[in-house]
């Protein structure tokens, strides 16, 4: 299972880091912002009630007036009703344009796994890639959505909650003052701690997300081979870790919401009990008490859910941080600096001197490909030989460039492919790979993905190159069929046959075929190879081939043996004259 690399430890603050939101956040600020100053005012909206209660406790209420009270209930109704609708105005606001920037993160994100090199698919487990695509996305739109307006209301809030307070009494406005310090102290030892918590936390989701798409995928090897209890200890014992590190959330949780509820709770009391001392000397009245510490109950949930958007926002930081891991991973090189060959004539395909290593192999380790030299002619079909690892199917992927030559360089009628636009190589390349792979669309779909100018005269063409028109008649809805995942709802060679379908439909001028007849029997690959041979004449090919049948096909064979090219000549030559491509085909000599 490929694993997701380490990342390095992140020391950026939480704040650097959800600045790099600000180009996905930059077209809807006018709604966002349109939206922070709605919520502003309905929160300060509530501070105006303690000075109503004020009015109402010290007038209608002291001198008996009922018009007088009643008038106050309307003054404070209507005051809740406009804060209301304030809020659900402001939810109206961010709804949709928060889904756009959910949407557009989503897009980029999928557009550059694309664009990233094999190398980096080799490395990353899917199910990481698709947690940071769905779950941390999530996160991040729920940050945009709350904390990041909220974390501004509530500062404007408590600042304007303070003036008052010091406004209506200096000396309990002091009281109420004296746990920011601590306060601060606490919020800051918390979002150390909490952010990396959170970062374990959302990677043994990814983790878990693998075990779960892998069960999944393979639930016939799973099945097969009875192997559902260990797949479900697996499951249990990276679900188990999640669990514990969720816990150890919520404990860290629970300890700042019990620090931030309990230390202004504190200081609520000391100066209600002062208040009433004052009101008793007749220093204060009951009206400016009471205003008070209404003032000061509405400002506990703004100072309350400090922890809770603390949480929220250290949580948006790592998604965005694991985001744009997978986002700044270099992509696949384009064309390289220089001037493509601007010779069109007909050379076929040539490997000189191509070596290659894959990225993170280990220094002293031998290349996988070492010094190449081959050359294809125009209109020739070669065939490629060599016993297992032998670097045949790397040497194949070469040529669309899904892998880059360490060293070297690779010619397709003159041009070198590193100085092609990729678009380009891969519209004059087509390949089948030995393992078959089909997307949850229809018979037809899955074949004209191999062109997209193709019609249905090219289809049937290709169906029938590949033999595959008999059984695809006999589908419930013929071409129209959908395949289903994986296309497992069909047989291994019939699925092989509709990639090689899929490779010849655009009539490639490079056809690159690895192993193409693997999953056949032998009167189906009688019939596809006939079929074949048409298709060979008209293009320039290389085919990975393990069978006599399938090297057959070719005009010439090239034997690859611990990465280097041992020999090239006919089937016949090389079995009279090299030992290993004999023992390799028939069993017989010496495996050298």
């Amino acid at each position: 299972m490929p694993e997701k690399p380490n990342p390095p430890h992140s020391d950026r603050s939480t704040v650097r880091v959800l600045l790099r939101l600000w180009p996905y956040v930059r077209p809807v600020r006018g709604r966002l912002g349109t939206a922070a100053i709605v919520a502003i005012v309905a929160s300060c909206l509530s501070l105006v009630i303690p000075l109503v209660l004020k009015w109402l406790v010290d007038g209608p209420v002291a001198d008996r007036d009922p018009g007088g009270v009643w008038l106050g209930a309307l003054y404070l109704l209507l005051l809740g009703i406009t804060e209301a609708v304030l809020f659900g105005f402001r939810r109206w606001l961010v709804a949709r344009p928060l889904a756009a920037v959910e949407a557009r993160m989503r897009a980029d994100l999928y557009g550059r796994l694309q664009r990233l090199p094999i190398a980096f698919h080799d490395r990353w487990a899917s199910g990481q890639l698709l947690s940071r695509g769905t779950t941390d996305l999530m996160l991040v739109r729920m940050f945009l959505a709350f904390p990041l307006t909220f974390l501004l209301v509530n500062a404007v809030t408590i600042l304007a909650g303070y003036v008052l307070l010091l406004a209506q009494d200096w000396s309990l406005g002091l009281v109420l003052l004296t746990p920011v310090i601590p306060l601060v102290i606490v919020s800051n030892l918390f979002e150390r701690r909490y952010g990396v918590v959170t970062r374990r936390s959302q990677d043994q989701v990814g983790d878990l997300t693998t075990v779960v798409e892998e069960s999944v995928l393979g639930i016939r090897i799973v099945k097969g081979f009875g192997r559902h209890r260990s797949q479900a200890t697996a499951f249990r014992e990276l679900s188990g870790h999640l669990r514990g590190t969720e816990l150890a959330k919520a404990r860290l949780l629970a300890m700042i919401w019990a620090v931030i509820t309990a230390v202004p709770e504190l200081a609520i009391g000391t100066a209600l009990v002062l208040g009433t001392v004052q009101v008793a000397d007749g220093n204060l009245s009951a009206g400016t008490l009471v205003a008070f510490l209404s003032t000061a109950l509405a400002l506990r949930w703004p100072v309350e859910s400090i922890g809770f958007m603390l949480a929220m926002s250290k949580d948006a930081a790592t998604a965005t941080e694991r985001y744009f891991e997978a986002m700044d991973a270099e992509e696949e090189p384009g064309t390289a600096r220089g001037t493509a060959n601007g010779d069109t004539t007909t050379d076929g395909v040539r490997f000189e001197g191509v070596t290659f290593r894959y990225p993170d192999a280990p220094e002293e380790a031998p290349p996988v490909l070492d010094g190449i030299d081959l050359h294809i002619r125009p209109g020739e079909t070669l065939a490629l030989v060599g016993g297992t690892g032998s670097g045949k199917t790397t040497l194949t992927a070469l040529v669309p460039r899904l892998h880059e030559a360490t060293t070297g360089r690779i010619l397709l009628d003159g041009e070198d492919i590193a100085l092609m636009e990729r678009e380009k190589l891969r519209s004059l390349v087509s390949m089948a790979f030995e393992e078959p792979t089909l997307f949850s669309a229809s018979v037809g779909e899955n074949v004209l993905m191999g062109a997209a100018e193709a019609g249905a005269p090219e289809l049937r063409r290709a169906l029938g190159v590949a033999q595959a028109d008999g059984f695809v008649d006999r589908l419930p809805e013929g071409t129209a069929t959908q395949v289903g995942e994986q296309g497992l709802s069909l047989s291994g060679g019939q699925r092989q046959r509709l990639a090689l379908a899929r490779a010849v439909v655009g009539r490639p001028r490079f056809l690159v075929l690895d192993d193409p007849l693997s999953a056949l029997d032998v009167h189906t690959e009688a019939r596809v190879e006939a079929a074949l041979r048409e298709v060979l004449r008209e293009t320039t090919a290389l085919v990975v081939a393990h069978r006599p049948s399938t090297v057959m096909l070719a005009d010439r064979v090239a034997l690859l043996s611990h990465g280097r090219i041992a020999a090239v000549g006919t089937h016949q030559e090389l079995l009279r004259s090299n030992a290993e491509y004999a023992w390799l085909m028939t069993g017989e000599g010496k495996n050298r």
